[in-house]
Parts: C-alpha cells; sequence; structure tokens
C-alpha cells in the first residue's frame, strides 16, 4: 500500500471518528421534554414577555406569533390602538398614538429591542392616520426575511438573558467541531499533493471542510435551559386553559381592550387561531395585497395572467411564436390535403407492413409537424424525442382496429385536424397583432410596485403587480431581465407597457419608497 493510500484510508477514518463524534454532540445537547404543568389562568409572579414565551413554545426551534404577539402586548400597554370597524375582524384598523411626533420615539426608549422594531413597523405603515391590520404584512420576500431573522435573533439575546436559553453547542464544543473537521480534510489534501497535483488537492480539500462546517453551522441553534424547560411547563398548563375556552380562538384583535395579555400569550402560544391567519409579519397573501397609494387604504387584488399567449414576450419572440403556430396550422392543411390512399396499404402482401399502418402514418404525420413547430419555437428539449416516439405509439395500436383508415380514403381535414387548424390559424393571428399593436399603441402608467413574483422557469418574465390607485383590482405585467435592485415593492415607478402582451418596455423610479429601505437590526 502506497504512502497515498495509507493517507486516504487514514482520512476516512479520521472523518468517520468526527461524523460519530458529531451525532453524539447532537444526541446529547437534545432539548429536554418540558412537563406540562395543570391547566392554569395564572402567568406567575415574573411573567417573560410573550415573544419569549413563543420561542418557549415552540421548543426553542422558532418564534412563530411572536411578532403578533407582541403587537398585541403594545396594544394592551396602550402603545397601540386597535380599532374593529363593523362586526368584521378583517376591518380591524391599527393607529399608533403620536405617531408623527415625539411620541414613538419616547415610548421606543423603555421597550425592548423586539419591541421597537414591531413597534417602529406598524408606526411606518400607519403614519397618522392609521391603517388596516393587514398592512403591517411585507411585500418583498427579502425585507421580510430579513426582518424576521433581527427579530429572532432579539427574542433569542432576551431569553439568554433570563436564563431560559442557550446555545446548543457550547464555546468549547463548537470549537472542538470546527478544529476536527481539518483533520481529514488535511489528510485528505495531503494525500493528493502527495500526486504532485495542487489544483485537485484544493479540490478535494474545500469539498470535505465545506459539507461539515455546513453540519456544524445547521445544527447551532437554541437548547433549553434547566429553568426554560421549567417555564414551557407552565406555559404549555395556560396554554391548556386557554384551550378549554372555546370562544378564545374565535377573538378578534380588539377583543385586546377585554383579555389584556390573555390575548398576546394566547398569540404566542398558537391558541388565537383568528388573530393568527388576520396578523401576520411575514411576505403574506400574493393575490391580496394593502396599499395607499391614492390617499386611501385599499386591499387591492391581483391577478397573474399565465395562461395569456405571449405573455411578457419580445417582439422577436412573438414573431417566433407566430412562426411556429403558423407552422402547425398550414403544416396539418397540407398534410390534410395531399394524403391519399397510396401512402397507405391495406390490402396485399404489404398490409402488415407496419410503415403502411394507416393509423401509424397518420399520427407520424401530425408528430412530424409537432416537432417542426417545436423547433420553431425553439423549445426542443432533451425529452423532446422520448415524447414524440410515445405519442407514435397511440397510432401504432389503433391501426390494429382499423383506425385511421377512412383518413386516407376521403379529401380535407379531419374534424380534430379542422378545430387545430381554426386553433393555430387564430393563434398566428393574435401574435400578428399583438406584433403590430405593441410598435404602434405602448402605454404609460405611473402607481407603486405592489408585488414582484419569480416564476419557476427562470427564462420567464418577472410578475410585476402595480397599483394605479385608482381600482381595487390589478393585473400583473410581465418584466424581462433579473429581478430589480434600484426599486422593490413600495416603489413609485412610471412603466411603458404593450398591453397585448403585458410586457413592460422601460422602468422609470419615481421614488424607491419606505419597503425598499432596510431599517437597521435594532430599528
Amino acid at each position: 500500500m502506497t504512502w497515498a493510500q495509507q493517507l486516504v484510508w487514514a482520512a476516512s477514518a479520521a472523518l468517520a471518528l468526527w461524523l460519530v463524534g458529531f451525532a453524539l454532540a447532537l444526541v446529547a445537547t437534545r432539548n429536554g421534554a418540558p412537563r406540562t404543568g395543570p391547566a392554569t389562568q395564572e402567568f406567575g409572579d415574573a411573567p417573560e414577555p410573550p415573544a419569549v414565551v413563543s420561542l418557549l413554545a415552540n421548543h426553542w426551534r422558532s418564534v412563530d406569533h411572536a411578532a403578533e404577539a407582541t403587537l398585541l402586548d403594545l396594544a394592551h400597554r396602550g402603545l397601540v390602538e386597535l380599532r374593529q370597524n363593523g362586526d368584521r375582524a378583517a376591518h380591524t384598523t391599527v393607529h399608533v398614538p403620536g405617531a408623527g411626533g415625539t411620541g414613538v420615539a419616547g415610548a421606543a426608549e423603555d421597550l425592548r429591542p423586539y419591541e421597537r422594531r414591531v413597534l417602529a413597523r406598524v408606526a411606518e405603515r400607519a403614519g397618522t392616520a392609521g391603517a388596516p391590520l393587514g398592512a403591517v404584512t411585507f411585500r418583498g420576500r427579502e425585507r421580510a426575511a430579513a426582518w424576521n431573522r433581527g427579530l429572532r435573533q432579539e427574542i433569542v439575546a432576551e431569553a439568554r438573558r433570563l436564563g431560559l436559553s442557550r446555545p446548543r453547542f457550547g464555546p468549547g464544543l463548537n470549537a472542538a467541531l470546527m478544529a476536527g473537521t481539518l483533520v481529514p480534510t488535511a489528510l485528505y489534501a495531503v494525500a493528493v499533493l502527495s500526486t504532485g497535483r495542487l489544483l485537485p488537492a484544493i479540490t478535494v480539500a474545500s469539498l470535505v471542510i465545506g459539507p461539515l462546517t455546513w453540519l456544524v453551522a445547521k445544527a447551532t441553534g437554541e437548547r433549553a435551559t434547566e429553568a426554560g424547560l421549567d417555564r414551557a411547563g407552565h406555559w404549555a398548563g395556560v396554554r391548556a386553559w386557554l384551550h378549554a375556552h372555546e370562544d378564545f380562538a374565535k377573538l378578534p384583535p380588539a377583543a385586546v381592550a377585554v383579555w389584556d395579555r390573555y390575548l398576546s400569550y394566547g398569540a404566542a402560544l398558537g391558541v388565537t387561531t383568528r388573530i393568527n391567519q388576520l396578523l401576520d409579519f411575514g411576505t403574506g397573501s400574493r393575490r391580496r395585497v394593502w396599499s395607499a397609494y391614492g390617499g386611501t387604504w385599499r386591499e387591492v387584488r391581483i391577478r397573474y395572467p399565465r395562461l395569456l399567449p405571449g405573455f411578457g414576450a419580445a417582439p422577436a419572440r412573438l414573431l417566433q411564436l407566430a412562426a411556429a403556430a403558423a407552422t402547425v396550422a398550414v403544416g396539418l392543411w397540407l398534410f390534410a390535403t395531399l394524403r391519399e390512399p397510396a401512402w397507405a396499404v391495406t390490402t396485399g402482401p404489404d398490409a402488415e407492413h407496419s410503415l403502411r399502418r394507416p393509423g401509424l402514418l397518420l399520427s407520424a404525420g401530425w408528430v412530424l409537424i409537432a416537432l417542426l413547430a417545436v423547433l420553431v419555437a425553439g423549445k426542443f428539449r432533451k425529452w423532446t424525442p422520448l415524447a414524440a416516439f410515445l405519442a407514435l405509439m397511440p397510432g401504432n395500436f389503433a391501426s390494429l382496429r382499423g383506425w385511421g383508415a377512412d383518413a386516407f380514403d376521403r379529401p380535407g381535414l379531419l374534424p380534430g385536424e379542422t378545430a387545430v387548424v381554426a386553433a393555430f390559424g387564430a393563434l398566428t393571428l393574435w401574435y400578428a397583432v399583438q406584433l403590430a399593436l405593441g410598435r404602434i399603441a405602448p402605454r404609460t402608467l405611473t402607481g407603486e410596485v405592489l408585488r414582484v413574483e419569480t416564476r419557476r422557469d427562470g427564462r420567464a418574465p418577472l410578475l410585476l403587480a402595480l397599483d394605479e390607485g385608482t381600482a381595487d383590482r390589478t393585473v400583473a405585467w410581465a418584466l424581462d431581465g433579473p429581478a430589480p435592485t434600484y426599486y422593490s415593492t413600495g416603489s413609485e415607478v412610471r412603466l411603458t407597457v404593450e398591453r397585448g402582451t403585458r410586457r413592460i418596455r422601460t422602468v422609470q423610479v419615481l421614488d424607491v419608497g419606505s419597503e425598499h429601505r432596510l431599517e437597521p437590526a435594532g430599528a
């Protein structure tokens, strides 16, 4: 066995030992199961804030509903007002007393960092006149993710300060695991380097240390303390008491005026189902967005026209699609016009020859026309030949029963072919008209960007929903190119668009808007 082979075996043994040690570390640092206390309505002598209770209730893994619970707690303390207009909880509005002056800044000085974060978000959306409760939802994924990451960090810091949480891996264990990744990495790298190849050695080292450090980073999180487990058991008892009140889950946000802190703790414990549905500090619904553009708050419904032919297509692409549609219409018409009985032999010595079967010949003509259209449209993929082969099978099978034999005995199009020729002929005309209208009749729109949505196909255009401030419904436009970095949701823009294909030609940013300006972590 060569020296390089010995090093590889040693590196493999070191890697196996590290994985065993990592698994043992995960087992040793598991959270214990809190003992559920008796059902109780008592919070305790010094109850934790609702946001911290959310961390305990979610087994130290997440802080789901912590922002909603904090907002209700702020309302209980009079820093936020929740007003329900009418009988519908969805019509609740949120107001910040003193917004626009020194009231919010003064109140924030006595708040914890995550409470300041929630209050700042509410004040930003509510302004001086208030806003619908759903308006606190973020429109952009990146900002929502950054805001919620900061919120979780601040809640975890508070839980650690209270002695209820600690890092899953302590400093010593974390350092030992990270140092341990260097042993198999170095041995593998030296084994490859002994062959005189530097670049492969660096590559192998990266492939080893990268996944190992990722595992350590992925496992880092929070772990309960004994005091934390004890308090988690107590709050489980509070949750059981709240669950016993059947109507509690249906309470609206404005009920905080009657239920005091029970409502905020109920939200943190996941009991207030109705409130957790109405309040969302994530990205919210992509089809319903609150907007104040135009002077009044409105819930704008967004429609995404995914099935519109040529949606977002540039002129060159429209021309290509029109040519593909015309290929189907013209090709199918020619195939039906030119075919004759001599193409298919149904009697005589060649009657059973597979290539002369009427059904197979008929389906082969259709498949070839479709393949040609796919090539013209630029949609040919590696699986296209397999799809074409499978498409021939029904015709081959049907020919055994005489299916399609009459197609070669009668002139002209079959009924199904007539429908296809008409449909693709109309589609060709549609593309041609949109190509013409796009060149001669562009429109200019001004409004606020509600959402920018990506699509599964990376080559497809983005979906941009614009609120012009005049209606409660809008249809998304198609935006070519990568996601915008110089503006985002909440920005006021002027678009030049093509109405037929809903393609955006140009974007002029008038105001980046508050949604694009990320506040610091402590805001």
